[in-house]
């Protein structure tokens, strides 16, 4: 039944004719093309569809479109001024990178607008209390929350930077106004003409036998269903995985399954429409579920099935990292201190689910190729599995990321690709797909779980003796990142300190869980949680500040790691801890004051440290950028370094405009596409500011030296760029490059500069001795937190963050990390835990809110590394390391009890409290 709905959306009247029941958020997006509003889950838990509805903010995706029958609907796009310009709310969102991937940025911009059309000069916790329906998984608020509170003063545009001054200053983001007016194009916001449609049965069981029945019969007989597809169907291998030599995991699986959610069929149907109408409840499958092997203890246990056949014990793969003796110094130590801890998978919650599109073309040799636009952290591997599956050549697969709402390793992983690769190789036809939420939460990668023991050793003076960890690390049924993660923890296990005799083991350990693959850390915040606690344990026992005793043993340039390796340079622990100092005992004095009134909520001070290498861990990790000049006097710079929100595709124009010598404006880019750029790594590992920021800052190196021999001048020569022509000033003299007459390459470029950056490392023997980064960064974090020990709960109050950046290409996105990933640390330590079969949506996986963020201030530490680009490293992954130890640390100070389990739920909290108290008793 359908019915004719008139609505006046963004003061223009519009009707349409529609099933009366069909939602809102569809209706704006699929009939009025006004995909500004953006669907993160379809159930009202994240807000990203919210719009006005007669002036009041509500989830689109919960509204039938009859009870917006003639009311006056307000979408982001109608935000704007009658002029086109951004208001003066979205211009404030601009100013203060409150907009990082954007996909949640049109929900709090119309909840901001709700709150401001009635509240000119709203206060902080009016922002708060409005904006708390809409998630960000990447921000961590603050920026969205002081961009709210600002937009009265209506101040000026941060004005673009003089040739020679982007690096260092606070650009707005470069790509930043599509996601502030809705024009942003995201996976699931277009599509091309006569698009089929395409959704995956999984496996509704942990491991299980199955059998297909009457396939055909069921196709026939199901409304709008084009063909089905399974393992018989793909056409070169069915089996894909991170490594050359370790594709563990099939497209669709065969006779079993070994994890809930697995794919094992894909119904491609003819319309977007008949995909939202397709039940599989009645898909012909018969399961006969096996007793799943859960957890990590059940898959080392003797007589554990074995879940591959290559990797027996179920041990996928172990590292190691041992230098000095190790028995010597815990025989010779006056303290040690050792406990276990355990963590467990951890969901990315990216608030866009995984989306795409696939098509085949011609191309221009004849051949058949395939082009897929997907939401993607990596597109040249995208690239090469996609030929893998397919049984093609590399060359004839192009990605085209979109742009890309969330992240943090999840999408390093494939996901709808390999489908509807396909798909249309298959059938000859553009083919689209979309996760809703619980399947995405169901089927992607999470953080590796867990299971760790650790002890700490030093002498009465409180120098650290030695350290021993080892860890189990649940990477599920199938490989992902496991092998990186077990090499990369041993590293960094013992902390950024000087440890003389380290014996560090981990092991990579197949399970029946979903796969767990990178996410923001590959295994060292949950080492750092472990290492940290006991940090805490050693000071108190040597009856030492926590903060000093930190500080007496940091790395300092010119010390080894435990794997050999000598920092020269750039190593900022010390500095981020010396600029912590009178936070950290402002925080004290706090607490003191606060606890010496008694009652049940009592107050606690933690201090976490970190250090992380930027880049893969003892391999090649290059990445190619490439800077062209056209006819015309304009610069393009060919970014393979996809922006997930972490603002790559700002600060490599950043760094290419100063090396070249040109006004940033003056360069548009080309960003992502696997024909058009070069590949520049996946973004992943905190490695794109460093890696690819260095190989953009030859690249503009490169044109400028190419400029300057035709002009015949010097180094320290001064560049114009005008219309048609290059006017270069040396000596007093002007020199001028005619550009029109000039032969151009196949992007139209007349000149070109490229840079190439591999940083320099080596492999690690049988001991993890070695040079496995090239650079490391460093941090410090500390928190306060109200624990109330009645009810278990704890809050954050205030963090102070410290962070070594080496250089802060440009500072507002640096704070936006530390913000962001703060956030996803606060979620580690308090909340966030999940539960296949359980926790497969937004209300029961929950992630910090507004509501939850605590005070941040950020301190940036600019101790440069030579290596970097002007002196930069990385901060997407060091930004969440040291959170959880904070906030653990500083539960333990307010209520004298260890948690070595996370999260710290009020219910283990609480019984970790009667623990104690039937321990005094």
């Amino acid at each position: 039944m359908s019915a004719t709905i008139t609505l006046t959306v963004n003061g223009t009247q519009r009707s349409v004719t529609v099933d009366p029941g069909r939602r809102l958020a569809r209706v704006l997006r699929d009939d009025l093309g006004l995909t500004g509003t953006k669907v993160g889950c379809d159930a009202g838990d994240c807000g990203a569809c919210t719009v006005l509805l007669d002036g009041a903010q509500v989830c689109a995706c919960l509204v039938p479109v009859a009870q917006a029958d003639g009311a006056a609907i307000t979408t982001v796009e109608g935000l704007a001024r009658p002029d086109g310009r951004l208001s003066a709310l979205q211009r404030a969102f601009h100013r203060h990178g409150a907009a990082q991937c954007g996909i949640c940025t049109p929900g709090m911009l119309m909840a901001a607008t709700d709150l401001l059309a009635r509240e000119l000069r709203p206060s902080r916790q009016q922002a708060l209390d409005a904006l708390g329906g809409v998630l960000c998984r990447c921000t961590g608020y603050q920026k969205i929350v002081e961009a709210v509170l600002d937009v009265a003063t209506d101040a000026p545009d941060p004005a673009m930077p003089d040739a020679g001054a982007a690096v260092g200053a606070r650009v707005a983001r470069l790509d930043g106004i599509g996601k502030l007016d809705g024009t942003e194009s995201y996976a699931d916001d277009a599509h091309p003409a006569g698009t089929l449609w395409l959704k995956v049965l999984r496996s509704p069981h942990a491991l299980a036998d199955f059998a297909l029945g009457d396939v055909a019969g069921w196709a026939a007989a199901t409304p709008g269903v084009v063909t089905v597809l399974t393992a018989a169907d793909v056409p070169g291998h069915n089996s894909f995985g991170i490594y050359p030599t370790l594709k563990d995991q099939p497209v669709f699986a065969e006779r079993f399954v070994r994890y809930r959610g697995e794919a094992v069929a894909a119904v491609v149907v003819a319309d977007r429409p008949a995909f939202e109408a397709l039940d599989l409840g009645g898909f012909p499958v018969e399961w006969t579920p096996r007793d799943a092997v859960v957890g990590i203890e059940a898959a080392l246990a003797d007589g554990a099935p074995q879940l591959h056949d290559a990797s027996p014990g179920n041990v996928l793969i172990r590292g190691r990292v041992s230098s000095g003796d190790v028995e010597a110094a815990f025989a010779d130590a006056d303290v040690v201190v050792e406990d276990a801890f355990e963590t467990p998978f951890v969901e990315h919650a990216y608030i866009e689910p995984e989306a795409g599109w696939a098509r085949p073309v011609d191309g221009p040799d004849g051949s058949r190729r395939i082009e897929i636009r997907v939401t993607t952290q990596t597109p040249y591997m995208d690239r090469d599995e996609v030929a893998h599956v397919l049984g093609i050549a590399p060359e004839r697969v192009r990605i085209l990321p979109s742009a890309v709402g969330g992240g943090f390793g999840g999408k390093l992983d494939q996901s709808v690709q390999l489908p509807l690769a396909v798909a249309a190789w298959k059938l000859g036809r553009p083919v689209a797909a979309l996760w809703h939420r619980s399947e995405s939460l169901a089927s992607s990668t999470k953080r590796h779980p867990a299971r760790m023991r650790a002890a700490l050793a030093a002498d009465r003076t409180g120098r650290i003796l030695g350290y021993r960890f080892d860890g189990d690390f649940d990477t599920g049924a199938y490989a992902s990142w496991g092998p990186t993660v077990a090499g990369r923890v041993p590293v960094h296990a013992p902390g950024p300190y000087r440890v003389p005799a380290v014996l560090a083991t981990s092991a990579a350990v197949y399970t029946d869980g979903p796969p767990a693959g990178a996410f923001r850390g590959f295994g060292v915040p949950q080492a750092a949680i472990a290492g940290e606690a006991l940090m805490d344990r050693m000071a108190d026992r040597l009856g030492l500040d926590r903060l000093e005793f930190r500080l007496a043993n940091a790395l300092r340039a010119g010390d080894p790691t435990a794997t050999g390796q000598i920092i020269r340079a750039s190593v900022g622990l010390a500095a981020c801890l010396e600029a912590l100092r009178p936070h950290w005992r402002g925080y004290l004095d706090e607490c003191a004051t606060a606890n010496a009134k008694g009652g049940p909520l009592r107050l606690g001070a933690g201090i976490g440290c970190m250090w992380y290498g930027c880049g893969n861990t003892s391999m090649s990790n290059p990445s190619v950028m490439r800077l062209g000049l056209r006819p015309d006097g304009s610069l393009v710079l060919y970014n393979g370094a996809v922006d997930i929100g972490q603002g790559s595709y700002t600060i490599m124009a950043q760094i290419a405009a100063d090396a070249l010598g040109a006004p940033l404006a003056r360069i548009a880019q080309v960003c992502g596409d696997t024909d058009r750029t070069a590949d520049a790594g996946k973004t992943s590992a905190s490695r794109q500011t460093f890696v690819s920021g260095k190989a953009s800052e030859l690249a503009g190196r490169d044109l400028r030296t190419q400029l300057l021999r035709l002009a015949n001048a010097g180094d320290d020569a001064e560049l114009e760029f005008a219309d048609g022509r290059v006017l270069v000033r040396h000596d007093g003299r002007e020199r001028v490059i005619e550009l029109a007459g000039m032969p151009v390459d196949a992007e139209g470029d007349v000149l070109a500069g490229t840079g190439t950056f591999d940083p320099p490392t080596e492999p690690l023997d049988a001991d993890g001795q070695g040079t496995p980064y090239a650079t490391y960064a460093f941090a410090a974090q500390i928190a306060l937190v109200a624990v109330d020990l009645e009810l278990g709960t704890t809050r954050v109050l205030k963090m102070v963050a410290a962070h070594d950046v080496g250089r802060a290409v440009n500072p507002t996105l640096v704070e936006g990390q530390i913000h962001g990933g703060i956030a996803q640390g606060l979620g580690l330590a308090l909340m966030e835990e999940y539960l296949p079969g359980r926790t497969e949506n937004l209300h029961d996986y929950l992630i910090p809110t507004v509501g939850d963020m605590p005070e941040i201030t950020c301190i940036l530490v600019e101790d440069a590394e030579p290596l970097g680009p002007y002196g930069a490293k990385g901060i997407g992954e060091p930004a969440l390391v040291p959170t959880a130890p904070a906030v653990l640390g500083a539960i333990r100070h307010a209520a004298g009890v260890d948690i070595t389990r996370v999260p710290a739920l009020p219910h283990r909290v609480r019984a970790a409290l009667r623990m104690r108290e039937r321990a005094a008793e």
